[in-house]
């Protein structure tokens, strides 16, 4: 508390930007694993991607080394637009009283993840069509070929209208706000958790970080299956009128994913989703909680 929201969006979108650009070749190879093997039973498919090293590794000999770095832009857009949004939220709340009451923490951040993620999706849409873009021998996924993101955001509005820049908002909206709520929850608690029994001292780097490092574990098993259908609905191609030709909505990806590639095709990518998260949580909350201080 103490920080007007209005200053709190501003320090939100920059904390996310900062932890975005540390962490978006992660983000790269999440994406490329999430789409490997899409709809198709284990062992039934060849894998360009093996384990998160190797498939960095894919990665550069596909795209070069700047391919880590695919959809920067784009996730930087979004993770101004989200976090700003999902901070600022979350601020009122906290202004309000609401953090106060019993899971008023864990509301307050779903609600608040909800609302950004509903703000940030167009940016999130462009940002998976261009990570799993690349050679036609190591694509995975469906290859929309855009060549900028302003050429992205076009096409995809000259095509579908508006509503075309939210499809898939119906995966990123539980997505965000579990995510938002575990991260924002844990965090808190584990931060006070920490304090509390004198292991540092309150308000210092290692209390910030130790919190943020419980944080990012908690959300990294939470937020996989929702992060694997996000990705899949987002990248998915579509009719002329709009409409997924693989996925009819969240539920029935879940159901596709579970039936044709086992309960484990829904933690594809987990490894890479924590070794992103984890770092992205712990620089996120880390900016976030000492930009408020200064």
């Amino acid at each position: 508390g103490g920080v007007p929201p209005a200053i709190d969006l501003v320090l939100g979108a920059t904390a996310g930007c900062l932890a975005c650009f540390l962490t978006n070749p992660l983000e790269v190879v999440k994406t490329r694993l999430q789409l490997q093997g899409e709809l198709q039973p284990p062992g039934t498919y060849p894998r360009p991607y093996r384990g998160v090293l190797r498939a960095a590794v894919a990665v550069c000999r596909a795209d070069g080394l700047w391919g880590l770095q695919k959809g920067l832009a784009a996730g930087l857009l979004y993770q101004g637009l989200m976090n700003g949004v999902r901070f600022y939220c979350y601020s009122h709340a906290e202004d309000a009283g609401w953090t106060g009451y019993p899971g008023g923490t864990v509301a307050a951040g779903a609600l608040a993840g909800a609302v950004g993620a509903i703000v940030g999706s167009p940016a999130y849409l462009v940002k998976t069509h261009l990570q799993a873009q690349t050679l036609s021998a190591m694509a995975v996924g469906h290859q929309h070929n855009h060549e900028s993101i302003s050429g992205a955001f076009k096409s995809i509005y000259q095509q579908h209208g508006v509503a075309g820049l939210w499809r898939g908002v119906t995966g990123a909206v539980p997505r965000v706000a579990v995510g938002s709520a575990v991260q924002l929850a844990t965090f808190a608690s584990a931060k006070d958790w920490v304090c509390e029994r004198q292991w540092f001292s309150k308000g210092s780097w290692a209390a910030v970080l130790a919190g943020g490092m419980v944080s990012g574990v908690a959300v990294a098993v939470t937020m996989t299956p929702f992060d694997v259908i996000s990705t899949r609905l987002y990248n998915q191609p579509v009719d002329a009128d709009g409409t997924g030709k693989l996925y009819r909505g969240f539920l029935d990806c879940i159901l596709q994913i579970s039936s044709r590639e086992g309960l484990l095709g829904l933690y594809k990518g987990i490894g890479a989703v924590y070794l992103r998260l984890g770092p992205h949580t712990v620089l996120s909350l880390f900016f976030w909680d000492k930009l408020r201080n200064m």
